[in-house]
């Protein structure tokens, strides 16, 4: 195919100027007069392109530019600041106030919703799921992290019109977007429920002053004595977080302390106690959302929300694990607040079962055979049950055996011996007795094939159990024969409900715990399960089936000397 000739020969294209660039083709809205395109001020080339004569200088080309700028900035609408760099951008952070304007103080504050705010829960961001400088909403409870520009809280006040906010860490209410702190009285409330603090005298007064308070709704409770909401199935945690609230020593000193340079379960615990007893809250009951992640996470979800585990266990995991928290040593005994409350020491007497031994001579120390003698310290006293019965007659089928709590505690006199494979022991406990005994009663035994459950009654006294013909006698420390007394504090109680009505005997029974507390200042007796809250009659503790006890040692009279 042949090529096509060119119009225009390669010299002739070779004199003429290039085109004109796209920012001299623009044209202004100025240059049109009367319908035409061309003004007087727009002449012609030669060539054919056109050029703009400036009025002042023609050949002043950045004159013209700056007329230009003139005209624009006589024609803008807002001023333009002195102070503003002009190469700022226009996507900058917009300034905020440090102060509110004179007059407007208290704007937004009457959009907080008291009844909406929970801090229970764990400080997380609900967007980033972080627990770094963390605000709550006031006005819908909602937690975001930060309050700059480019926080979460920013947007959300923007977005949904939410514009008052308080820092978890610090206490200190914001105003967003503005960005300035607002101090006003009003709030104390909020802050004070955030973090309750009570004074040193207050916290003594505690076990001595009647108190009652109202929540938010109108209805009474009594500081101490209010329910801990039972997410799923950590109703064995919540029994007995509330019998270590009622632990003088223990609370005082979780209540009283700073724990800001300790570990978290420390702090949360001294948060959930403070939360416990707190008189101007805004519910009747405490979520221990917060504590119970920090427990499912330390003990590698050993313990958690949604899987029901035994109290005992998780007793002594949770008094071994704050003992560390505060500082306490693995070594060194009464090195914290925890073993100076609860540890004893015990010495156990073991000896060797001879091949020889009779049935009936097993249990019973040989005089010539070596008896070794060990002193252990303990937190908790396990007290065995006596068997079952398995078979009963017509008469006491329906008879649930019963045994007196000294009978049990028969085991730490010195004694009566127990078989421990192939040795034989006996317990006797030495002084001085802690301020605080706990009793564990062993009801659940586990076997290869079923998990059987003793329900024998443990009748006990609400007040002066005698412990003394339980310790080695020492008159350096004790008198002898002078009693020492302890009076029950806390009374943890377990019920086996069947899960259907026509489920057979042996099928797995649903547990239910419960706990029995002392009102000091009231000498009365209240259950608690989970958000019910009830008085008990004292003449009935005994009837339920105990599981864990706290008994605090009286405290002694000194009596004056007479001359």
């Amino acid at each position: 195919m042949a090529k096509r000739s060119a119009e225009e020969t390669l010299e002739d294209l070779a004199a003429v100027d290039s085109p004109a660039s796209k920012k001299a083709r623009i044209t202004d809205a100025s240059t049109l007069t009367n319908g035409n395109l061309w003004s007087e001020s727009t002449q012609a080339t030669p060539n054919g392109h056109t050029y703009e004569q400036d009025g002042r200088n023609s050949d002043d080309i950045l004159g013209a530019a700056d007329q230009r700028e003139e005209e624009l900035g006589e024609a803008a609408p807002i001023p333009i600041s002195p102070d503003v760099d002009e190469e700022q951008s226009a996507l900058t952070a917009p300034s905020r106030q440090t102060i509110p304007a004179d007059g407007f103080t208290d704007l937004y504050l009457d959009t907080i919703n008291r009844s909406l705010l929970d801090f229970d829960f764990e400080k997380l961001c609900s967007v980033t799921l972080s627990n770094i400088n963390v605000y709550a909403c006031l006005v819908c409870g909602k937690y975001y992290q930060g309050r700059g520009p480019k926080s979460h809280a920013y947007f959300h006040a923007l977005e949904v019109g939410h514009h008052v906010y308080v820092n978890m860490e610090t206490k200190k209410v914001y105003v967003l977007p503005e960005g300035y702190e607002v101090k006003n009285q009003s709030l104390d409330d909020i802050k004070f429920v955030v973090d309750p603090r009570l004074s040193r005298d207050e916290v003594g007064r505690l076990d001595r002053e009647k108190k009652t308070s109202w929540d938010l709704g109108g209805k009474k409770y009594t500081p101490g004595f209010v329910g801990l909401n039972n997410i799923k199935d950590n109703d064995y945690f919540n029994v007995i977080i509330h019998a270590l609230a009622h632990v003088p020593p223990l609370r005082n000193f979780l209540m009283l302390e700073d724990f800001s340079d300790k570990p978290e379960l420390a702090r949360r615990s001294s948060t959930l106690i403070r939360k416990i007893w707190n008189p101007r809250a805004f519910k009747s009951h405490v979520s221990p959302h917060e504590l119970l992640q920090e427990i499912s996470l330390r003990s590698s979800k050993r313990f958690n929300l949604t899987l029901q585990a035994d109290p005992v266990d998780f007793l002594s995991w949770f008094l071994n694990n704050l003992h560390l928290a505060l500082g306490g040593s693995k070594s060194k005994p009464g090195s914290s607040i925890v073993q100076r409350v609860f540890q004893g020491k015990l010495k156990v007497e073991s000896q060797q079962i001879t091949a020889k031994a009779d049935a009936g001579d097993r249990l019973r120390f040989e005089e010539a055979a070596e008896v070794k003698v060990e002193i252990n310290r303990f937190l908790l006293l396990t007290l065995d049950l006596p068997a079952a019965p398995l078979f009963q007659d017509e008469i006491d089928k329906n008879i649930i055996p019963q045994i007196p709590l000294t009978t049990i505690l028969s085991k730490y006199d010195g004694l009566k011996a127990q078989e421990h494979l192939n040795t034989r022991k006996r317990y006797r406990l030495l002084h001085p007795l802690p301020p605080y005994l706990l009793f564990h009663i062993k009801r659940f035994s586990r076997n290869k094939f079923v998990d059987e459950r003793n329900p024998t009654i443990v009748t006990f006294p609400v007040r002066s159990l005698d412990m003394s013909p339980y310790v080695e006698p020492n008159p350096t420390l004790h008198a002898a024969g002078e009693p020492l007394w302890y009076d029950l504090v806390a009374n943890v109680t377990h019920e086996a409900i069947r899960n259907r009505d026509d489920s057979v005997e042996g099928e797995a029974e649903r547990k239910v715990w419960r706990v029995q507390l002392r009102d000091k200042s009231r000498e009365d007796w209240l259950e608690v399960q989970d958000l019910f809250v009830e008085k008990a009659s004292t003449e009935t503790l005994f009837t339920k089936e105990s599981y864990l006890q706290v008994w605090e040692r009286r405290r002694e009279i000194k009596k004056k000397s007479t001359t």
